[in-house]
């Protein structure tokens, strides 16, 4: 098969999006398909375009200034349509465009699927209404959602409005986004999710497609080799480890002040930044908390460290859809410490522990009690090195190859 992927979120980034593409990419590739991803980027050099050319990555035209928040933005779909047919003619014969995310390049992808009656497959990654609310300071997210939401109705009808509501839509500023991204999936031939929980709230809002469950997996190359059970003394310091974000969705601040509570011995590696990196560092000074900051860091760097840890957090709370963070952490046999009930069906039973809820209090009081009771580390890392082979690539790539496959027979 012959497939374009087109993303937003991919060149000069580094979280789940671009990690996803990358472990598929080399999945599919490796099963004979041919790959070329289109993304949004930063200014390339000559050399630096003509090295990922190699790998048929090709940046599309983007603005040289303007970006939202650390990613960069695209020039209006229609001028990247004009690019992609000038520069990649060969894309007219491609067997499938694979989209993720809902912006310019995005669009483009799916304008251009329709018109060259290519069939479309969008990939449902997250939360942008929570997004909004997590990055944009308040007073401007709804002015922020209705533009986001005026730019991609110019170019993909809204025939469905979200109203505000009790359940997930309780702003106006959420609402803008979920109506962007209902029509988004709506717009695409067909719909894919990495998860049910997620698949279940866009159904839920008006997404018409049957949704098809692909989940994120690992990519085979970088598989660690034989990891070892995990287990706990009771003299020696909890190791605890954080590699997402440090921002307001993936929530270290409340994770920090839930260190602040707990009664034992403890060591938190925090690997990446984000836009919470100073004030995390400021509340560590102040309270003393036993926390490295180890900043961006080479995969391998982070997988070793990882390796030596007994958890791995995930404190994000009604955001996440299938974080790699968990499964990266069923791959090193390193047990998961998650605060959000949905993030259960991420990862093996009995493998996690599971906060009552989402606030300093509830998560300390989880930490407290496995200090006391440090020999479930043990039994959670046996349960996490039993099944971790599920979330090999190689493994899930098959749902996705048979799935587009169906698609081309049609």
């Amino acid at each position: 098969m012959k497939i374009a992927i087109f993303s937003d979120c991919y060149l000069d980034l580094t979280g789940g999006i671009t990690s996803s593409i990358n472990a598929q990419k080399t999945a599919l590739e490796k099963n004979g398909h041919t790959v070329y991803i289109f993304s949004t980027s930063y200014p390339k050099t000559l050399e630096e375009r003509q090295k990922l050319a190699k790998s048929s990555i090709f940046p599309v035209p983007s603005c040289r200034w303007l970006i939202r928040g650390v990613t960069p933005i695209s020039r209006r779909p229609k001028i990247i349509e004009k690019w992609l047919l000038r520069e990649h003619p060969e894309i007219k014969n491609f067997d499938i465009y694979y989209i993720h995310y809902e912006s310019g390049c995005s669009i483009a992808g799916l304008n251009l699927g329709k018109k060259l009656h290519i069939p479309t497959v969008q990939v449902m990654h997250g939360r942008e209404d929570m997004g909004v609310t997590n990055i944009i300071p308040f007073g401007f997210r709804t002015i922020v959602a209705a533009l986001l939401n005026w730019f991609h109705s110019w170019y993909i009808p809204h025939p469905i409005k979200i109203h505000r509501d009790d359940y997930l839509a309780d702003t106006t500023a959420k609402a803008k986004m979920w109506t962007m991204m209902v029509n988004h999936a709506n717009y695409a031939d067909y719909v894919i999710t990495p998860s049910h929980h997620f698949a279940k709230k866009l159904t839920h809002y008006g997404v018409k497609h049957k949704i098809q469950i692909f989940p994120n997996g690992y990519p085979d190359q970088n598989f660690p080799t034989n990891p070892t059970v995990k287990s706990l003394n009771p003299s020696e310091p909890l190791k605890i480890i954080w590699h997402s974000r440090l921002s307001g969705e993936k929530r270290i601040i409340p994770f920090l002040q839930a260190l602040s509570q707990v009664n034992g011995k403890y060591h938190l590696d925090v690997y990446g930044g984000g836009a919470d990196l100073k004030r995390a560092k400021h509340y560590v000074a102040k309270h003393n908390l036993n926390v490295t900051f180890h900043g961006n860091a080479e995969f391998t760097t982070v997988q070793n460290a990882i390796l030596k840890s007994h958890l791995d957090v995930l404190a994000s709370y009604n955001f996440d859809n299938y974080p790699m963070i968990l499964v990266e952490a069923e791959a090193t046999g390193v047990p998961a410490f998650i605060c959000d009930p949905d993030m259960q069906e991420i990862v093996p039973k009995d493998s996690y522990i599971l906060s009552a809820g989402p606030t300093p209090i509830q998560m300390a009081k989880a930490l407290n009690n496995l200090l006391q009771h440090p020999e479930i580390i043990q039994q959670m890392s046996k349960i996490m090195l039993k099944n971790r082979n599920e979330v090999l690539i190689s493994n899930r790539i098959k749902i996705l190859e048979k799935y587009f496959s169906d698609i081309i027979n049609l």
